[in-house]
Order: C-alpha cells, then sequence, then structure tokens
C-alpha cells in the first residue's frame, strides 16, 4: 500500500509550465470590470525573409502573453474517458466537468464556480494522479495551461524553427512553422506546430506537447490550442482540444481520453452597459408629462404582483449575463421563441406576458424557466438532431410556466442577485422539484399531441433512447448545475423506433459543439453554417461526445463593406498560393 501511494503521488507534471507559481486567489465584486489591454501596435514593416518572420513571431507572442494576463475569461473543460469499441473504434465511459474563471495575471489560476478547489500540489497536471487502475483524476488548471506557448522561454536561445509552408486557417494565411527545444533548454518547452497569421505575426494556433513527454515526475498531454480575433488586432485563447489515445502510465494501463475546453466572457459587463448608455434616449417633455400621468394611477393588488415577479426575473437574466453565464439577446434566441409561438397558437395559448428564451452558455445538458422566461443551455441546443427534439424541450418548460408558474420571489430582492462571476453556479437554483417535474411532463405530452410536430416525435423518441443509454457513462454532462436535466417521457419513449447505431441514416443525438457557434468576447451565439455532411460509418455518429475543434478563422472587421472587401483578397490570395509551389 506503501508503494501505491508513492507511485500516485510521483504522477506529477513539474514542468509543464516552468517557473509559474501559485498564486493566491483574488476575489472579484460583482461590479467589478475586467481589465481591458489594448493590443500592442503592430510592426507593419515588411517581412521578406523566414528570419524576420521568426523574429516577428517570437516579438508577437510576448506581446500576446502580457495581453492576454489582463483577462479574467470563464473557462470550461469537458473531458471523456474512453475505452476501445470493435464496432465504434472507441466509446466513452466516464466524464469529467469543470467551470471557472481564470486569474491569468497571477500565473494560471482557475477559479471553480461549482466546488472545492484542488490541493496546490496538484496545480498545472492535466491528469493529476491515478486513482485507481481504470480512472483518472484531472486537474483543469492543466488544461487552462495549454493557451500559452511558453510564458519564458520563446526564443531563439530555446527554440529551433523550422519554417514549414503557407497555409490558409478559413480566411486568414497563415505561416508555418515546427518548432523544437534546444538541448538543455529546460521543462515544459513546447513542442509542435505553430500557425502565425501573416500581418501581425500573432501565434493563432499551436499543436503539440510540453516536454519531456513523460519522465520520472510523471507526462504531458498532446492539444491543439487556438485564438480568435475578437477586436482589431487582438487574439485571445478561445478553443483548447486535447486527446491521448494510448497512453501507457503504469503495470500495463492506459489512458485514453478526448477533452475540450472553451474560453469566453473577455468583456464581461463592459459590453452590456455601453449598450445601455448607446441606447439612451431624450424624451419631449409632452411625453414625460404623458407618462407621469400614466404613473399616478394606482395598481390592483395583482397588478403589484405581477410587477414585483417580472422585477425579479429581469434582475436575474440581467446578472446571468453580466456574470458570463447567458449568451447576449440574439437570432438563436428568436428562432426557440418561434418554436414556443408554435407550441402556444396550435394549444390556443394566450400568455400574458410573452414567454422569451435566452440561451446558457454551459455545454451541460439543462434548462429551466425564470418567470415568463425559458433558458436552454449551449450544450443541450448542440445535441438536438432536429426542430421536433427542440420542441420537445421547450415543450417541458412551456408546460411548467403554465402548470407550475415557478416562483421567482426571492430574486425580487437586488442583493439576493448581486454576486460575482465564481459565486453565480452556488447561488443560483432553478430546479424544479420531482413534483412539479411530473406535472410538467404530462402537460408537455398534451402541448406536442396539439403541435404541428405531432407527427415528428418518433426523433425526440429516439433522442430521449440514446440519452438514456449514455447515462451511466456521461453523468458530468446530463446532470444540470443550475436547472432541470432532459425529462424522459415513456410515451416517447416506447413509440420511438429501435436505437441502431449501426443505421448511417438514423441520428440520434448529434456530437458535442455540433449547432452553436459562441463569441468569446461578447458572448453572443448563432447557428453554426456548416454543410450537411454525408457519413461514411457509423463510427462519425458520434452521439455525445467530444470531437476536435476546427474553427473558420477571420479576421475581426468593424464594418460590411470592409468584410467584403477583406473576402475578395482572401479568395484572390487563396487562387495565388494554390497556383504557386510551396
Amino acid at each position: 500500500m506503501g508503494m501505491r501511494k508513492n507511485f500516485f503521488l510521483a504522477v506529477m507534471v513539474a514542468g509543464a509550465l516552468a517557473g509559474a507559481g501559485a498564486a493566491q486567489e483574488q476575489k472579484q465584486t460583482a461590479d467589478e470590470t475586467q481589465p481591458q489591454a489594448a493590443a500592442p501596435a503592430p510592426d507593419t514593416s515588411p517581412v521578406t525573409t523566414v528570419n524576420q518572420a521568426i523574429d516577428r513571431i517570437i516579438a508577437r507572442e510576448h506581446d500576446e502573453v502580457a495581453v492576454i494576463r489582463h483577462y479574467r475569461p470563464i473557462v470550461e473543460t469537458y473531458i471523456q474517458d474512453m475505452k476501445p469499441d470493435k464496432d465504434m473504434g472507441s466509446i466513452p465511459v466516464r466524464d469529467h466537468y469543470f467551470l471557472g474563471q481564470a486569474n491569468l495575471s497571477h500565473g494560471v489560476v482557475d477559479n471553480s464556480m461549482l466546488s472545492a478547489k484542488k490541493s496546490k500540489l496538484n496545480d498545472l497536471n492535466p491528469l493529476a494522479h491515478v486513482a485507481n487502475y481504470f480512472s483518472s483524476d484531472f486537474v483543469p488548471e492543466g488544461f487552462l495551461q495549454m493557451v500559452f506557448l511558453d510564458t519564458s522561454a520563446f526564443d531563439r536561445q530555446h527554440y529551433q524553427f523550422d519554417y514549414v509552408r503557407r497555409e490558409f486557417l478559413g480566411d486568414v494565411r497563415c505561416v508555418v512553422f515546427d518548432i523544437t527545444p534546444l538541448p538543455k533548454s529546460g521543462k515544459g518547452r513546447f513542442k509542435g506546430r505553430i500557425w502565425a497569421e501573416d500581418q501581425g505575426y500573432t501565434i493563432v494556433r499551436f499543436n503539440g506537447v510540453y516536454t519531456p513527454v513523460a519522465g520520472i515526475n510523471g507526462f504531458n498531454l498532446h492539444f491543439d490550442s487556438w485564438r480568435t480575433n475578437v477586436q482589431p488586432g487582438l487574439w485571445l485563447p478561445t478553443f483548447v482540444f486535447s486527446q491521448e489515445s494510448d497512453l501507457q502510465y503504469f503495470r500495463g494501463n492506459h489512458v485514453r481520453f478526448k477533452a475540450q475546453t472553451r474560453l469566453w466572457g473577455y468583456d464581461l459587463k463592459n459590453a452590456h452597459r455601453e449598450t445601455e448608455f448607446t441606447d439612451l434616449t431624450v424624451e419631449s417633455p409632452d411625453a414625460v408629462q404623458d407618462q407621469a400621468a400614466a404613473q399616478q394611477q394606482d395598481r390592483s393588488p395583482i397588478e403589484m404582483e405581477r410587477e414585483w415577479q417580472h422585477q425579479a426575473e429581469v434582475n436575474v437574466i440581467d446578472r446571468m449575463q453580466r456574470v458570463g453565464l447567458l449568451a447576449a439577446p440574439g437570432d438563436v434566441d428568436k428562432v426557440l421563441e418561434t418554436v414556443v409561438n408554435n407550441l402556444e397558437v396550435t394549444n390556443n395559448l394566450d400568455i400574458e406576458p410573452d414567454v422569451h428564451c435566452r440561451v446558457l452558455l454551459t455545454s451541460t445538458l439543462e434548462s429551466f424557466s425564470i418567470g415568463h422566461t425559458i433558458v436552454m443551455s449551449r450544450g443541450l441546443l448542440d445535441v438536438l438532431p432536429d426542430e421536433a427534439s427542440l420542441a420537445t424541450m421547450l415543450a417541458q418548460e412551456l408546460a411548467g410556466i403554465i402548470v407550475t408558474r415557478p416562483s421567482t420571489d426571492q430574486w425580487g430582492f437586488n442583493d439576493m442577485t448581486n454576486v460575482t462571476t465564481v459565486e453565480a453556479v452556488s447561488r443560483f437554483s432553478f430546479r424544479d422539484d420531482p413534483g412539479q417535474m411530473e406535472m410538467a411532463s404530462q402537460k408537455a405530452v398534451e402541448l406536442l399531441k396539439n403541435s404541428p410536430y405531432k407527427d415528428k416525435l418518433g426523433t425526440a423518441g429516439l433522442f430521449l433512447k440514446q440519452l438514456d443509454a449514455e447515462s451511466k457513462s456521461l453523468q458530468a454532462l446530463i446532470n444540470p448545475r443550475l436547472g432541470n436535466r432532459v425529462g424522459f417521457y415513456s410515451q416517447l419513449i416506447t413509440s420511438a423506433p429501435a436505437l441502431d447505431p449501426s443505421k448511417l441514416d438514423q441520428i440520434a443525438a448529434l456530437p458535442v459543439g455540433a449547432r452553436i457557434k459562441l463569441d468569446p468576447w461578447s458572448d453572443s451565439v448563432e447557428l453554426l453554417k456548416a454543410k450537411p455532411v454525408a457519413l461514411l460509418s457509423p463510427r462519425e455518429k458520434m452521439p455525445f461526445e467530444v470531437t476536435p475543434f476546427m474553427p473558420y478563422l477571420t479576421r475581426y472587421q468593424t464594418g460590411s463593406g470592409a468584410v467584403g472587401s477583406e473576402a475578395s483578397k482572401t479568395n484572390l490570395a487563396k487562387k495565388e498560393q494554390q497556383q504557386q509551389p510551396q
């Protein structure tokens, strides 16, 4: 037993981020704006040689690290432990979920929004220790540190740079280099490939591993890290994909996993306030007098109760957007509201005030209602296969508004919602009790039977069957953090076709991240514009599974004319590159 404990303590990645010291967590007040960092003015002198490009990349990366350290984005990491499967190639057997707010100004600090932190001994370890022969204990800081290539020694004295080619990542033309740590350059150096955009020479993608990969102190994990252009000249970390397909660690045992890390909330609170001030208008004296006269009318107790409930609803929605949990209002909300309207019209419902919809930005599969606002998670929207399945999820919350009328009384007092980003998940809870869920489920089935989706509910039943089949292996994804888990409708499940993973034309659920695109600066969301792809094998169905990130990179533009001009230049450059030898 003693030898076993010693081994577990030894599997520590000591060199993952050399020189990074422990940092104390700083509490951010609810109304504190994040420090903003302007991107340094780029060197616009022409680059004509590989050596000049290398020098520009090194200088720009040092500036980039300094800029990134000014931000406190929300960081979400979702991990799936995998095992080989003879039919599907590999399938998830267990999952892990982390949500926190980064404090990059003091090294790599991930202030958890979910639970108590790990001990400092585990900091910067993606895989901190092995709990037993078949499970792993992941640490979120280890994945967060993958937003940095090398914070202390990215230069010619520590790295060899080998030019590969020019390559487009989306609309952004890049120069590509393979970089290798020089002998005796120290631990925690990066080995892999980098892509630097060819205007400011910012590294926008790096793919590889920190070295040494393995040693007496443990091992590092492979990753693919992306930055996106969120403001003029400003590229910030947005996505990290990490994977190990067959990592041997002890007595022939293996680590197999896939992980996605997302970052958003770089401009928390500021954009919302600027919009409010921009929308202010000066009313005429007559209009002000008319409003004053209207307000002199007394209100009935029922009107006052409704106004109190509405005020509480606004308090919650506003605070959740300010702390980075809710997306900014946008077109995705309108899509959801259209489906809700379809349910209302066909069931002769006239709900006042109108029901609105918003998007929760997390990957967990959950939904809830606050007053007359339905909130559905990005993760749930991502994996739903069609509109009928979406209608089924919305019907559950719409039924809750009709039948159980969830109370918002406690949120009418502003101090109850005046929370920080780190505190929000633990302070807010919108779960219905089992009795409310049962009443809502019965009403939801009634709404669906009278809806335009009544003949298409087989796909919704298939989705629920697939979710039930994965319920033991994907508990972190399925269990809600703020609201209600997906309801299981026995009528829909029993009437649905048999679940057959081998059928290419049966899509019960989509992979994680299949539908929604998130802007990490504004926290706005939109539907992905990906083209439908014909499946070649049942292995490509991947319901609820993690997949790599491959964002279509674009440069930030402020006007539609500039966008068109830039797109034309990009298309011309792509054609020229295809015609020339690399």
